[in-house]
């Protein structure tokens, strides 16, 4: 819906309208969820199923672990931003964000399928790898394509609300894998039994709602951003079309690299630091790392109904200075506190402001595009840092780690968030100069 779509006339409720918004958003945020899903039971189920493709006799196969498949994951990601963005802005958002959750299908499904290595070998982590290849894809192209759906079909005086759960549903992923990993291993099934073939009933549920999801966003309609985009000109999404925008592209880069870094941080490697450096126990880490998530889930769509009222830049703001100061601080006190309260507590503390980045992260990018390269603008740019500082940070962490010098962490995420502050500073405020109505 375009910013030229409201006149006063209008003011009154349309509630048919915002029906079929809401019907809209909530299919095309389901769809995320599944797909987040599926990213993050692999990394809740890696401990049981490892040892079925990865066996420490066999030092390739302990190699191909390391490498490739460290690779598939977010190396492919720039490569589906692309491709789903380019047929987002060509083919249309639905046919986009269906293909991308079929994709992710079919990921889950092999994983799900597949001998391990006692049965046909090396080509068990090989099969693997390439079902993480095709899960990096997939969630590659889900970005640029979900963030534009959302942010094009919710009406102008909403959007940031309305955006705001496409991190609902990111993080909702999550807390499904979490949630089915607890759920098997305290009601239903045995360590053995998780061991044994237990691990491949997420894949298989996985698979499932994927195929559910690919049905009902078949069913979704068009956005009229997109129509409109159709009547005006030829749809191209191509790259060089893309590259008529250069400032656009580097702002998305600047205002992605410290809020990933950071989004990365209090996600994926706090439960790593909780266990090891903190020192919680395992059922400990899980509670603490699930309640601060659902806490973070509740915060997204508030700050994005707030970005609504005083524009997305205040938030950006916020998340920059409280993100550059408070970051070392948070860290190295919770190193230090062994109450799993304390640590609850501190986590929440720092998703105060990492989510004044995540909520609104997708609707301040959409309206830096027109309607012709909108999904690729956004798709690509973002995929290609978050492969570079997102999906790196765990890994940063634990080197310096390794060399003793883990609190050397907490000042690169504060400067990384620092310098990001400077393109939160300097740009324009999304929500006045939003974009959103050029179709060129």
């Amino acid at each position: 819906m375009t910013d030229q779509a409201i006149n006063p006339a209008d003011d009154h409720l349309d509630i048919q309208d915002v029906q079929r918004r809401i019907k809209a958003i909530f299919i095309g945020s389901i769809g995320n969820l599944v797909e987040w899903y599926d990213f993050y039971a692999y990394t809740a189920f890696a401990l049981y199923f490892a040892p079925a493709f990865f066996p420490n006799s066999d030092p390739v196969v302990q190699q191909l672990n390391a490498a490739v498949l460290f690779a598939a994951t977010f190396l492919m990601r720039p490569l589906g931003g692309w491709l789903f963005g380019f047929i987002a802005d060509r083919y249309g958002r639905r046919l986009s964000l269906t293909l991308s959750v079929v994709c992710m299908c079919f990921g889950s499904l092999i994983i799900a399928v597949t001998p391990t290595y006692a049965t046909i070998g090396i080509a068990a982590p090989a099969i693997l790898a390439l079902a993480r290849i095709i899960e990096g894809l997939s969630l590659g192209g889900e970005y640029g394509a979900s963030a534009t759906y959302l942010t094009e079909v919710a009406d102008p005086k909403h959007r940031g609300f309305y955006s705001s759960f496409q991190y609902v549903t990111l993080i909702g992923g999550q807390l499904t894998a979490i949630m089915v990993l607890l759920l098997l291993q305290k009601v239903f099934l045995t360590p053995e039994q998780l061991k044994d073939w237990g691990w491949r009933i997420p894949f298989v549920i996985g698979a499932l709602l994927a195929i559910f999801a690919a049905v009902m966003r078949r069913n979704l309609h068009e956005t009229e951003a997109f129509e409109e985009a159709k009547k005006l000109t030829k749809p191209t999404g191509s790259i060089r079309g893309l590259l008529k925008y250069p400032r656009e592209l580097l702002l998305v880069v600047g205002l992605t690299a410290g809020g990933t870094a950071a989004f990365y941080t209090f996600t994926t490697y706090m439960q790593t630091f909780v266990k090891l450096s903190v020192g919680l126990t395992e059922d400990q880490t899980t509670l603490v790392i699930f309640g601060s998530l659902i806490f973070a889930t509740l915060l997204q769509p508030i700050y994005g109904g707030l970005s609504d009222r005083i524009g997305r830049k205040p938030l950006l703001i916020f998340f920059g200075l409280a993100g550059t100061l408070a970051t070392v601080p948070i860290l190295t006190t919770l190193k230090d506190v062994k109450s799993p309260f304390a640590a609850f507590l501190l986590i929440c503390g720092a998703w105060i402001f990492v989510a004044g980045y995540t909520s609104i992260n997708a609707v301040v990018k959409a309206e830096l595009f027109p309607t012709n390269v909108r999904a690729l603008g956004v798709g690509l740019p973002y995929a290609i840092t978050v492969s570079l500082f997102g999906g790196t940070a765990p890994a940063v962490a634990l080197y310096f780690k390794t060399l003793g010098h883990e609190d050397w962490f907490y000042y690169y995420l504060s400067g990384m968030i620092f310098l990001s502050l400077i393109i939160y500073a300097t740009m324009r405020d999304t929500k006045h100069a939003s974009v959103m109505h050029r179709h060129e």
